[in-house]
């Protein structure tokens, strides 16, 4: 083992979606990179016209019963300076490649039965619930952020940061040779006040399909380091917290749940609610798993567990590109994201191969994310992997931690 340091065809615009700030302007659609043999494709009959986009079920926010966060923007949020400045000025809309393969399938079907709209409307065409997430969050969250200290009291390296609450290290690890060369990189990080690791969403929005790439996320946060995230508007399902305000309550599957006081857990959807993990101190939820990790053993069965990630219900199984988040301790955590599909230089790695790797770096509990082309690490202004695609995948969302925590 070895360790170093860090030195499309357009597919379809969005229409036109109620609730979008004021001198919003339209975002240009443009292409991407091939799409991953294992990413999701839509099949199966199918029409040719999109329907209009179904009625959403409104989440609970905050404390107790709310409006849907659409609807609680427009007649309540008071949006920030920076908050104004993201719906006004905004960057051009990037649709994924998974978006386009979905939108091919769909076209494939056209005129056999009526499910084709359906399928378009859902897996393809972006839906804005919130125009502006950060002001939304201002206004909603239950949790009092901590403000960022000076950058004086910050430094940030090639493979590295400190701060007076926050340290990170990155390193890059390489593991056999041939064609079983296995490449990662990973970022250990200590803090005092797990507040500074937060989530942002696509554009500033809160939706379903609505994508950017991860960097484009991250520098619009000001994020010195960032991965990709759980793709959350790719499902209508599971709970989700994202920086101390609840987006959705649909218990589905096995989350990962970060409170504010440090700890990680891996829990059942099923058997609680967002807004009871919200009363016990849940900062930031995640719903895609499974569970890798659990009391520092690596959890049997994981590489035959079918999890609803993606279209048909079929978990992206064998050698791949993965992203995992993991705690070794409270308010210790790792991030980890396997390159993979490229012969010589990484391979990529099963699901259990991933919950070793997270067991080897001392952690207690971990959990896979997103993966394939998503896969991404971002630092210090650059991504610093290699993601299977050439390039990077547009995503819904990120982890990521600020300059000046």
């Amino acid at each position: 083992m070895s360790h170093s340091t860090v030195p499309r065809r357009p597919v379809l615009r969005r229409s036109a979606t109620t609730g979008r700030a004021p001198g919003a302007t339209s975002r240009d659609t443009t292409t991407h990179a091939p799409a991953s043999a294992t990413e999701p494709v839509a099949s199966g009959p199918l029409t040719a016209a999109p329907a209009p986009a179904p009625a959403v079920a409104s989440p609970a926010v905050g404390h107790g019963t709310a409006p849907s966060p659409a609807a609680k923007q427009g007649a309540d949020a008071k949006p920030s300076a920076a908050g104004s400045a993201t719906a006004t000025a905004r960057t051009p809309r990037r649709h994924t490649r998974r978006n386009f393969l979905l939108g091919s399938g769909a076209a494939l079907g056209i005129g056999l039965v009526g499910t084709g709209a359906w399928a378009l409307n859902r897996y393809v065409i972006d839906h804005v619930e919130i125009t502006d997430v950060e002001a939304y969050e201002a206004q909603n969250s239950s949790v009092t952020r901590t403000a960022a200290p000076t950058a004086a009291n910050a430094t940030l390296t090639q493979d590295g940061y400190t701060s007076s609450s926050t340290t990170v290290r990155i390193s890059t690890v390489t593991t056999g040779s041939g064609r079983e060369t296995v490449t990662y990189y990973t970022a250990d990080i200590t803090v005092s006040d797990a507040t500074v690791v937060r989530s942002a969403f696509a554009h500033n929005e809160y939706g379903t399909n609505i994508t950017a790439r991860p960097s484009q996320i991250a520098s619009s946060h000001d994020a010195f380091l960032a991965v990709n995230g759980d793709y959350y508007g790719f499902r209508d399902t599971g709970i989700l917290i994202r920086n101390g305000v609840v987006y959705r309550d649909s218990p589905t599957r096995q989350g990962l749940v970060l409170y504010t006081d440090g700890r990680m857990e891996v829990y059942d959807e099923t058997t609680t609610s967002a807004q009871a993990l919200l009363d016990a101190g849940a900062w930031n939820t995640l719903s895609f798993g499974p569970a890798l990790v659990q009391d520092g053993s690596v959890r049997e069965g994981i590489d035959a567990v079918e999890v609803d990630t993606n279209f048909g219900n079929h978990s992206i199984q064998g050698r791949q590109p993965r992203t995992a988040v993991g705690a070794l301790g409270q308010g210790h955590y790792v991030f980890v994201v396997v390159d993979g599909r490229e012969e010589g230089y990484s391979r990529g790695v099963t699901m259990t191969e991933l919950a070793q790797i997270m067991v080897d770096l001392g952690c207690q509990v971990a959990y896979n994310l997103d993966g394939g082309g998503s896969s991404t690490m971002y630092f210090n202004g650059q991504v610093i992997n290699r993601p299977s695609n050439g390039g990077e995948r547009g995503t819904s969302d990120i982890l990521y931690i600020a300059q000046g925590a």
